[in-house]
C-alpha cells in the first residue's frame, strides 16, 4: 500500500522522481490521471483497471457518469520509469494540477496523489480547520 508524504521537484521536461518506496509497488507499470481537488492520481496498472471497470459499468444515460468517465479516463496515461526512477508527467496533466516545480507525493493506500506543494499546504490547512466536522460526518457513515 502507498503511505507517506514526500516532497520532490519536477525538472524542465516535466519528469518527476518517484520515491523508491512507491516505485517498488509500481514495477508492473503505472497510470497517471486527473484526480479530484486539482491533483493527479497515480495507480498501479492493476488498480487502474479495476477502477476503469467500475467506471465503465456506470449508467451511460446519466450525465454525471459520462462526465466522471471522461474526467478520469480520457486524460489517463501509462507512464514508464527511466533509469533514475523518474516518470514524465505530460504537460496537460501538470497544467490541470497547477504543478510548477515543487510537488508533494502523498500515499493514500491504493493510489498516490501528486499535488503542487503550495496547493497541498493550502488544502491541508483548510482540511485541518474542519477535521472535527469531517470526523463527525464519517462517524455517521460508520467509520
Amino acid at each position: 500500500m502507498f503511505l507517506g508524504e514526500f516532497k520532490h521537484t519536477t525538472d524542465n521536461k516535466g519528469r518527476l522522481s518517484i520515491p523508491a518506496k512507491f516505485r517498488q509497488l509500481l514495477v508492473n507499470g503505472a497510470v497517471v490521471t486527473k484526480g479530484i481537488d486539482r491533483c493527479l492520481f497515480v495507480y498501479t496498472k492493476m488498480e487502474f483497471e479495476k477502477l476503469a471497470q467500475k467506471i465503465a459499468s456506470l449508467p451511460l444515460s446519466q450525465a454525471a457518469s459520462r462526465a466522471f468517465a471522461r474526467h478520469m479516463l480520457a486524460g489517463a496515461v501509462e507512464v514508464d520509469f527511466d533509469k533514475l526512477g523518474r516518470v514524465l508527467i505530460p504537460d496537460y496533466l501538470r497544467q490541470y494540477a497547477g504543478i510548477t516545480r515543487t510537488v508533494v507525493l502523498a500515499g493514500l493506500f491504493d493510489r498516490i496523489e501528486i499535488w503542487d506543494s503550495e496547493e497541498w499546504e493550502l488544502y491541508k490547512k483548510n482540511t485541518e480547520k474542519t477535521s472535527e466536522e469531517i470526523a463527525e460526518k464519517l462517524g455517521e457513515l460508520g467509520i
